[in-house]
């Protein structure tokens, strides 16, 4: 692979933490000011979720809803966030005991486990893969085979989507080599195909509505046209899947209950959002347009809201393994657990 890396966005690990701070992080925890004081109970208890790119990305909605909702809160959680460099980043300090739940694909267990490294998904958000492979109009890519030679973003080399890009080359028989691949970070990622330093990227689908913004017509494909793939998941260690359900299974609830609120009603999911995220203020019809995005093509399941299908699971395992993304399957129930959706038995 030609790989030129583009440093932008988080360095190491040690300088790459950022616990959130400032205007954006004072809007959303401001909207949840009724707290434990405010229900006359107890102190919540603090939760550290590493997120696996800026909480400002519109994939995080969920997240941020249920927390400017007071949905943790009624949880009896206090949510610490943290960013750290992709979801695979996520799991590998999970298990490292460096955080509490996370945020990945529903992919990246099927590639940590394979490491020896003990993470396994406990809710997916949505039926439909997180990950868009969205293209230029203007560089001709009508199918994977057509990328032979051209340039693709991603936003780092341990985040799923650059293993969801290893699974669409394979679609149109390519390799790695065949294609450059920059990772540019959370903004770089979708900035080098609006200025054209990139033909297209493999990521979510607000960051194809930001090029979109700049005047470039672009092509969104869901990525499992091309290639196996699962949503957006919620993370855990098996340690603390072990020591800790109880928090698990209250964060899980809390989400689900704000994603369910995006996919039943998006418009009025944008007006929350936009009333809590400062930075967003100004943009109600960008958050309107990728909300809706969500609520039609990445949310909807057939299953209940959070809930893994071990069939779909064990097809993407075996995916992974045929194109050598991984060496070898793992056990399907080692990826995943459904025990903490809700309504679980």
């Amino acid at each position: 692979m030609n790989v030129k890396a583009k440093l932008c966005g988080l360095g190491p690990m040690a300088r790459g933490w950022r616990v959130l701070r400032g205007m954006w992080v004072a809007g959303v925890l401001g909207a949840t000011a009724w707290s434990a004081q405010a229900q006359g109970t107890a102190p919540l208890k603090e939760v550290t979720f590493l997120l696996a790119a800026p909480p400002g990305e519109l994939a995080f909605a969920p997240f941020m809803l249920a927390q400017s909702k007071g949905y943790y809160a009624q949880e009896g959680l206090k949510i610490r966030w943290i960013t750290v460099h992709g979801g695979a980043a996520v799991g590998k300090q999970l298990a490292a005991g460096n955080g509490d739940i996370g945020d990945a694909l529903g992919d990246t267990a099927i590639v940590l486990r394979n490491n020896g490294i003990p993470v396994k998904g406990v809710a997916l958000l949505g039926g439909h893969p997180l990950h868009q492979f969205i293209t230029r109009a203007d560089r001709n890519i009508a199918q994977a085979s057509d990328l032979k030679g051209k340039t693709l973003s991603v936003m780092s080399y341990e985040d799923t989507s650059y293993y969801v890009t290893l699974g669409i080359l394979a679609a149109g028989k390519l390799s790695k080599s065949d294609v450059t691949i920059y990772a540019g970070g959370p903004n770089g990622v979708w900035q080098d195909v609006a200025n054209g330093r990139s033909d297209g990227l493999v990521g979510t689908p607000e960051w194809g509505a930001r090029v979109e913004e700049t005047g470039v017509k672009v092509h969104y494909r869901p990525t499992d046209q091309l290639t196996p793939g699962m949503g957006q998941a919620i993370i855990a260690s098996d340690k603390k899947i072990a020591s800790d359900p109880e928090t698990i299974a209250r964060f899980v609830k809390a989400t689900m209950k704000a994603m369910s609120e995006i996919e039943a009603d998006p418009v009025a999911a944008s007006k929350a959002y936009v009333a809590a995220v400062p930075t967003y203020a100004d943009k109600l019809d960008f958050v309107t347009k990728v909300l809706t995005y969500y609520a039609k093509y990445v949310f909807p399941s057939r299953l209940r809201p959070g809930e893994f299908d071990p069939a779909i699971v064990a097809y993407v395992q075996n995916s992974y393994v045929d194109k050598k993304v991984v060496r070898s399957a793992q056990p399907v129930e080692s990826l995943y657990t459904n025990q903490f959706i809700p309504g679980s038995k």
